[in-house]
């Protein structure tokens, strides 16, 4: 499931900002139930805090309005 959701969340990333980021992954094995994603060290959204998984669009601009700010667009 993580994998899939890493992926999915990776592609609409790389499409909204082509070139722009570097996008990597650190699984967990010994630890369930983690999908966190930082930019620039911040984390920005976080399953385990009860976020769930970025899986509608209120939860995907909040991570995009995030990498703007980072990146001074």
């Amino acid at each position: 499931m993580f994998i899939s959701q890493f992926t999915k969340l990776k592609t609409l990333l790389e499409d909204e900002f082509p070139g722009d980021l570097e996008i990597t992954s650190e699984g967990t094995p010994t630890t369930t139930g983690w999908f966190e994603v930082q930019v620039n060290g911040v984390l920005v959204h976080s399953k385990k805090n009860g976020d769930g998984f970025v899986d509608n669009d209120q939860k995907l601009a909040r991570i995009v309005r995030a990498i703007e700010k980072a990146l001074g667009k």
